[in-house]
C-alpha cells in the first residue's frame, strides 16, 4: 500500500486509533473520509480538521449500504478501506446476560468488517492500487480472559483476511492485516487507558513507519510481538498466562 496519493474510507475513525491513523494519513496528503455513528462529532472533525465524513452504523447492513452510496459519490477516487469500527466489552460467561455483549461483538467486530468489505470490493476491484486494511488484533493470538468474544471476532478477523487475500490474489486489490497490540485508547469499555499500555502516539508513529517501510506486507505490525508471536515461539501458555495474571 502507498502511503500517499490515495483516497481513504475507514469504517470509524473518530477515535482512538482510527483517528490517529486518519491524521497522520490525511498529513501525507492523502483525502480521508471518517465514519460513526454521531453526526454532532463528524461534523466537529470535519470543521476542525478537515476531513470527509460519513454516518454509517456497522452493525447495520442498510447503513452500510447508504454509506457506500455516499462515498462512492462523493469520493469516486477512493481506492483503500480501512474496516476500523469494532467494539471491547468484558464479559462473564457464567451469566447468561453476556449474550447480548457478545452479539454486539460479533455484530460490529466480524460482521460489520465482511459486510463492509463486501459492499466495497466489486468498486475496489476497478480502481488502480487498491487496498483493503482489516484491524484484527494481538488477543486473536493470545486471548485476553474477561474478553472472550472481542478475542474470537479478531481471530476470525485474522482468518477471513488470510482467506480473502488468498482469493484476491492476482487482482488489483491488496489485502492488509493491522494487528494492534493493547494502546492508551477507550476501546475497551469501561476501562480507563492502563500506563502499561502502549502510547497512542508511539503506536500510530511505528505503524506509519510499518506502511512505509513494507508497504507489500500481510500483516502490520508494531509493538504486538509478544502477544502475536506466543504460539510460533513455543511460549504461548506463558503468555497467556503471563497475560492473564495481569
Amino acid at each position: 500500500m502507498k502511503t500517499t496519493g490515495n483516497t481513504i474510507f475507514l469504517t470509524g475513525g473518530t477515535s482512538g486509533i482510527g483517528l490517529g491513523l486518519a491524521r497522520r494519513f490525511r498529513d501525507l496528503g492523502n483525502t480521508v473520509v471518517i465514519s460513526g455513528r454521531r453526526k454532532d462529532l463528524l461534523d466537529q472533525l470535519a470543521a476542525d480538521e478537515g476531513f470527509g465524513t460519513v454516518e454509517l452504523d456497522v452493525a447495520d447492513p442498510a447503513s452500510i449500504a447508504a454509506a457506500y452510496e455516499s462515498v462512492t459519490t462523493r469520493y469516486p477516487e477512493t481506492n483503500v478501506l480501512i474496516t476500523m469500527a469494532g467494539v471491547m466489552r468484558g464479559e462473564d460467561l457464567l451469566d447468561p446476560a453476556h449474550l447480548e455483549t457478545a452479539e454486539e461483538a460479533i455484530e460490529i467486530n466480524l460482521l460489520g468488517t465482511i459486510r463492509s468489505i463486501t459492499k466495497f470490493l466489486p468498486f475496489l476491484l476497478d480502481k488502480p492500487e487498491a487496498t483493503i486494511v482489516t484491524v484484527s488484533s494481538g488477543l486473536a493470538f493470545t486471548p485476553l480472559v474477561v474478553t472472550p468474544t472481542y478475542n474470537a471476532t479478531k481471530a476470525a478477523v485474522h482468518s477471513y483476511s488470510e482467506a480473502l487475500r488468498a482469493q484476491l490474489r492476482g487482482t488489483n486489490v491488496q489485502v492488509m492485516e493491522l494487528v494492534p497490540p493493547a494502546v492508551q485508547t477507550y476501546l475497551f469499555e469501561g476501562k480507563a487507558p492502563d500506563p502499561s499500555w502502549m502510547p497512542l502516539e508511539e503506536y500510530v508513529d511505528g505503524t506509519m513507519q510499518a506502511f512505509a517501510d513494507q508497504p507489500d506486507a500481510h500483516e502490520v505490525l508494531f509493538g504486538v510481538g509478544f502477544l502475536r508471536n506466543s504460539e510460533l515461539e513455543n511460549r504461548y501458555a506463558e503468555t497467556f498466562a503471563t497475560l492473564n495474571n495481569h
